[in-house]
């Protein structure tokens, strides 16, 4: 509904609320004669044609204008400046300026309306205020609602709790409770949502029906219409949402483009502008942008040279998996699991090119470890020439670090064959000694038959006979 239709229904509106107030009160008997001009006792003050006309014991009241405080009977301490303001009110501590400002009231309290047909329509709210042209216009029964600006919460009827600043915020809301709009058009489509904050020209509106929405700054939220318990903080924040929910988006221009995802959390300037449907996303850092539809995903950071984390040294951890980063900035741990794997085969003589390496002893430059602590370890562009494939780039393409993790695969490799040929020597050792065992018995029986033959022949040796002289 544009602006032009609205207020010309206004208009025809505020008309038969007059109408229907000239029938009502035409029956009316006078309970001042002639009617009261001025000061009055009971601290009562009238100006206007049939002003306070039905005045019984009230005190406290000052009705100026038409027809204004005309029914107030025992009411006290109201206000009605303006011609028909609070015209059937018998309540007290009203306050209402301008035409027809709570002009149909009767027992709603503590009221207060300023601008034309302020809270005209209101009935038994109280604790209302109303400051603007047609502010909380159609309010009946509605409570503890504060509106300032032309339109505010024009077709609230029985919500209560609402706070709306500014052109047309709230415009629309006719039951939802407890919203706060901040800015022209803020929540100006709202309807039955309740819990929503809106602060900044257009937030929130599109909202209809949902609820605990938070939007600060200009446009945020602003295509919300059925999502819930979303929070955007900037310009723009979170502006082409419509029905997710339970996103969070700080940042001018932070998630602008989303539309359906859901559960998301972004940070910063542009955070997450790229991604509309994705969902359970983390972007925290000017720009950082994902993929339109990846999900389950955290970003940190986008051109930054340094990381530094609490928390983690001196910390003991187990039974964990070592983290790798690629030159992307992928975080992630190195599965074993075969079925993540194809074209498994034996290393064979890969490992070999370990034997071409030159491990060396350095120290990192002053800039990277200013303590100068002696390391140990290899040099990228030396292995790069060995085995490409152990070797890490950065994003220029240029050696940057060793992949010492495939260097620990192939010692182990390597120990497996040195250790296959060991158990192979033993082996052989093992066969040679049983060999020699062997022969060294046999060599002992040997032994032990000659020396048997040896003492049966002395034995069967004949005796010497002996020449004697004569």
């Amino acid at each position: 509904m544009n602006s032009f239709i609205q207020f010309k229904d206004t208009t025809s509106r505020r008309f038969l609320a007059l109408t229907f107030l000239c029938i009502m009160l035409s029956p009316l008997a006078e309970a001042i004669s002639p009617a009261p001009d001025g000061c009055y006792p009971a601290f009562t003050t009238a100006e206007g044609c049939n002003a306070l006309l039905g005045l019984g014991s009230g005190q406290g009241n000052t009705g100026i204008g038409w027809y204004s405080l005309f029914s107030v009977g025992t009411g006290n301490f109201n206000t009605g400046l303006g011609a028909g303001t609070l015209a059937l009110n018998t309540a007290d501590s009203n306050t209402a300026t301008g035409a027809g400002a709570i002009l149909l009231n009767t027992t709603g309290s503590n009221n207060t309306a300023n601008g034309v047909d302020a809270l005209v329509f209101n009935n038994t709210g109280g604790q209302n205020t109303a400051v603007g042209a047609f502010a909380l216009f159609s309010n009946t029964g509605g409570n503890f609602n504060t509106a300032a600006g032309f339109f505010a919460l024009h077709d609230n009827t029985t919500g209560s709790g609402l706070t709306g600043y500014g052109v047309s915020a709230l415009e629309q809301n006719t039951s939802g409770g407890f919203n706060t709009a901040l800015g022209g058009n803020a929540l100006q489509a709202n309807t039955t949502g309740s819990n929503n904050t809106a602060t900044g020209a257009n937030a929130l509106f599109s909202n209809t029906t949902a609820g605990d929405n938070t939007a600060t700054g200009a446009a945020a939220l602003g295509a919300n219409t059925t999502g819930e318990e979303n929070t955007a903080i900037g310009s723009g924040a979170l502006g082409s949402s419509t029905t997710a929910g339970a996103n969070t988006a700080i940042g001018s221009g932070a998630l602008s483009s989303d539309t359906t995802g859901a559960g998301n959390t972004v940070v910063g300037f542009a955070a997450g502008n790229t991604t509309t449907t994705g969902s359970g996303n983390i972007y925290i850092g000017s720009q950082v942008f994902g993929s339109d539809s990846e999900n389950n995903t955290i970003r940190i950071g986008a051109n930054q040279t340094a990381c530094y984390v609490a928390g983690i040294l001196g910390e003991t951890a187990s039974g964990g998996a070592p983290v790798f980063v690629t030159t992307g900035g992928l975080l992630g741990t190195v599965t074993s699991s075969a079925r993540f794997k194809t074209d498994i085969k034996p290393m064979g003589n890969t490992s070999e090119a370990l034997f071409a390496l030159k491990p060396v002893s350095f120290r990192y430059k002053k800039e990277i470890d200013p303590a100068n602590t002696s390391q140990l370890g290899l040099v990228a562009e030396d292995v790069e020439k060995i085995n490409p494939n152990l070797v890490v780039r950065d994003k220029e393409g240029k050696p940057y670090t060793v992949r010492y993790d495939q260097v620990n695969a192939m010692l182990l490799n390597e120990f497996l064959k040195e250790h296959k040929t060991v158990q192979e020597l033993k082996s052989i050792v093992v066969r040679q000694e049983a060999i020699a065992a062997q022969q060294q018995k046999q060599i002992g029986a040997l032994t032990a038959a000659v020396q048997k033959v040896s003492a049966q022949l002395e034995l069967n040796r004949p005796t010497p006979h002996t020449v004697l002289n004569r």
